[in-house]
């Protein structure tokens, strides 16, 4: 192996070694086995290019393309010309999963599914950095700057993912860059001449080069100054107490088993627009329910009950094992209507959060996986990279029924959960509060104040719903919301709650989503469109109470309503036999019809079949690596003229040895090249001339006048030396003359006669010439051996005798 494919091969190393530390960020990790198959790709077209030789430049050039070409085969075929080739539309496709990938990043919690968007991305940002380091390392032949990319991808994946085995995402990249550092230094030893391992005077003997400290001793000493490096770099940060936060630190989530550790909450509220405005509503879980009404069935995931003026997010609480049974809800007492429901969910392979949807209030949860409890708000986290991706499980939960009555009489909350969930940042403004008042003027109790302010949002004071407005959750947001009454469930539930706050009513902000839609096999489909907002509010004796002030959204609980009233507690309802049965997790007709279709019921048919139309998952691995064989197969067939053109120059042009017989074969390569590059520009040589009458040809038929033409008989004149004179003499400067004549005819020649020359020359029908003839040779030859064969045959069987 040449000393530049070996750099080639190790800067193809720390680019995927450097890689492995996006592994955390997503899941399944199967992905990097597609990246490593394409950036393979890529590599091998920049040592296919430096072996030609192209010139630098181009060479990068020629791995951009290939990269871009191998990304629009694999994302954007549909969009691209031919398959392959990408169009505005393949551009405007790349803009669109490009945004897209950017609301991913932002929705899931680490780690994330890998979703067609986020491989993209994956894929995108892979073979960039390859082509940078191959670039820098190889083509301009200078390792160490390549080692910022390579910096550069460790350091952004390694500081988003804050993954306890950060340590060995480091000595992978870094033992990929010392690895291409030892092969650029292996190169440059070469270059100044062989380097000797070992002497044939014995294998006890080190050899006199060895022994006079030659050119073996700086390899060892480059790899154990890169091996001491690395040591240094892991060891130290690990001895220093005051680096324990750092590289080798944990990630300061401290969730032991055996009920210690603490949770702090991503804010889920980052994903919640673009869910809302996805044009695709993809099914997100699936479940079965022995609920009568599925109306107030909410699956709420977490609870954000601390507001700082800028954002509602969730407070760091104590988290636990999961008990098999859950303790009964905070404040909800034993004369308040239940109803005892079992829902059993099944959520989507692509949809991976921490945060586990459930019913509110759910009383057991069967559940496989490393999960832990949050008793606060009655919710469920994943711990050490559990999430929900394709997660099955059984929910117990009580259907709350108070009355009107009740609400209206509840107690004094207890004065800790009245301080924590009644205080409002200084930075609020007065808007809030006198806005608060106005609206709940003449209510006398916090219920009818809570009511009314629910009918204000929802019905009374003229907003409108509109998942456009400019997302924001801050004190800002909130008196823009009063102003211009338009904004989505985020806006009416974060208002609602501050507004309630401002009337010492205990408030918090529930995320999760809305029951979803009804399916034809008697479960029930949530989709992304489904997520929502909402606000809970606390009555003691009752508990965590939900609203709903968002209009045309979810459903208005009952007990906010004129009518509602109860006598006592409802019996619990008795489970179906068939609600154990885990739902299908299959998509349903809902999440794969359009919007359009599904408002005409035009996607009935469909769901009563059973046909469901799959998700687009992308392309697999399979057939990205089919494709991606294909597609170099083209590109190097549609190259070959080329590359065959430049390599025959390439080696005509060489400089070989100082023997007159040397210097007559390159005399008759420069001629050769000249004659081919005149008929790469039009004009075909005729064998049956002498060089000089060829020559006048082509001088008078290319239009060569000047230097040029003084170039071609002086090359015609060479050769003639060779063929008939005794002496050839000595022939210099022929390699100038042909650059000289290639520039003349380029320089004579129309714009689409170049572009001919340079990528279909018509010289290159040697090649096929040249195979056919290699093939009669072969034939005969076969004919020859066959004919022996056939005689040494007959001369070992007996002839029969004749009858």
């Amino acid at each position: 192996m040449s000393g530049r494919a070996r750099l080639a091969l190790c800067a193809y190393a720390a680019t995927m070694l450097a890689a492995c530390a996006l592994l955390p960020l997503v899941q399944p990790v199967t992905w990097i086995f597609e990246a490593a198959l394409l950036l393979a790709v890529q590599s091998g077209v920049g040592t296919l290019a430096r072996r030609v030789p192209l010139a630098r430049p181009l060479t990068v050039a020629a791995q951009a393309v290939t990269a871009l070409l191998l990304l629009t085969v694999v994302f954007a075929r549909g969009q691209a010309l031919g398959g392959f080739v990408p169009g505005p539309e393949a551009v405007e496709h790349f803009g669109a999963m490009l945004r897209s990938a950017a609301g991913e990043i932002g929705q899931y919690s680490i780690p994330a599914p890998t979703t067609v968007n986020i491989r993209l991305m994956l894929f995108g940002g892979v073979l960039l950095i390859g082509l940078l380091v191959d670039a820098l390392a190889v083509t301009f032949r200078s390792a160490a700057p390549a080692g910022l990319p390579l910096l550069a991808l460790y350091s952004v994946a390694a500081g988003i993912a804050q993954s306890s085995a950060a340590w060995l995402w480091f000595v992978l990249a870094a033992s990929g860059y010392l690895l291409l550092l030892l092969a650029e230094s292996r190169d440059r030893l070469s270059a100044w001449g062989r380097v000797f391992g070992g002497s044939s005077q014995g294998r006890g003997d080190p050899g006199p080069a060895r022994r006079a400290g030659g050119p073996a001793a700086p390899v060892r000493t480059g790899r154990r100054i890169g091996v001491v490096a690395l040591g240094l770099a892991l060891a130290v940060p690990a001895a220093l107490p005051a680096m324990n936060t750092g590289l080798l630190g944990g990630a300061g989530r401290g969730t032991g088993s055996g009920g210690g550790g603490t949770i702090s909450a991503v804010n889920p509220l980052v994903s919640l627009q673009n869910s809302l405005t996805q044009s695709d509503d993809r099914e997100v879980m699936r479940y079965r329910t022995n609920a009568s009404d599925t109306d107030g069935m909410y699956l709420r995931i977490v609870s954000l009950d601390q507001f700082d003026g800028t954002a509602w997010k969730s407070s760091e609480r104590r988290i636990k094992d999961v008990p098999k049974e859950l303790p009964r809800p905070e404040g909800l007492g034993s004369d308040v209507g239940t109803t005892e429901v079992k829902t059993n969910i099944s959520a989507a392979d692509w949809y991976a959060q921490n945060w586990l949807p459930l019913p509110y209030p759910a009383t057991k949860v069967d559940i496989r996986g490393r999960w832990r409890y949050e008793p606060a708000g009655r919710t469920l986290v994943g711990d050490r990279g559990q999430t929900t991706r394709g997660v099955e499980y059984g929910v117990d939960s009580l259907v709350v029924q108070p009355t009107a009555a009740q609400l209206a009489s509840a107690g004094q909350p207890p004065a800790a959960l009245q301080r924590e969930y009644t205080e409002v940042p200084g930075s609020l403004p007065d808007v809030v509060k006198a806005t608060a008042d106005q609206v709940t003027k003449g209510a006398t109790n916090d219920y009818q104040r809570a009511v009314k302010l629910q009918d204000w949002f929802a019905s009374e004071g003229g907003f409108t719903y509109d998942t456009q407005v400019q997302s924001g959750t801050g004190t800002a947001a909130i008196a823009r919301f009063l102003k211009e009454k338009q904004g989505f469930c985020v806006h009416f539930a974060f208002t609602m709650a501050a507004m309630a706050r401002t009337l010492h009513i205990p408030a918090r902000v529930a995320v999760g989503f809305t029951p979803g839609t009804a399916q034809p096999d008697g479960t029930m489909s949530v989709g992304l469109r489904d997520a929502h907002a909402w606000p809970e509010l606390y009555f003691e004796g009752v508990g965590w109470t939900r609203f709903e002030p968002t209009p045309t959204r979810g459903s208005v609980p009952s007990y906010t309503q004129p009518d509602s009233s109860s006598d006592g507690p409802a019996s619990p309802a008795q489970p179906e036999s068939t609600s154990s049965a885990a739902p299908a997790p299959s998509a349903s007709a809902s999440s794969a019809c359009p919007p359009q279709l599904r408002k005409l019921s035009g996607c009935e048919a469909a769901a009563q079949g059973g046909g469901v139309p799959p998700v687009d998952r992308g392309t697999g691995p399979g057939a990205a690596v089919g494709v991606a064989v294909a597609l170099l197969l083209v590109v190097l067939l549609l190259l070959l003229p080329m590359l065959w053109r430049t390599r025959a120059r390439a080696r005509r042009l060489a400089s070989g040895g100082r023997t007159p017989v040397d210097a007559a074969e390159r005399t008759l390569a420069a001629w050769q090249e000249i004659t081919d590059s005149a008929w790469d520009y039009g004009f075909r040589p005729d064998g049956s001339l002498t060089p000089r009458k060829a020559a006048d040809r082509i001088v008078a038929a290319c239009g060569l006048s000047g230097p040029a033409a003084d170039a071609v008989h002086r090359a015609a004149h060479a050769v003639e030396r060779v063929l008939y004179a005794p002496r050839a003499g000595e022939v210099g400067g022929l390699t100038d003359d042909v650059l000289l004549i290639r520039a003349a005819l380029r320089a004579d020649a129309g714009p689409a006669a170049r572009v001919r020359a340079v990528l279909a020359p018509r010289s290159s029908v040697r090649v096929v010439w040249e195979a056919s003839r290699r093939r009669e040779r072969a034939a005969d030859r076969w004919g020859s051996r066959r004919a022996g064969l056939d005689r040494w045959v007959a001369r070992l069987l007996p002839s029969r005798p004749r009858g």
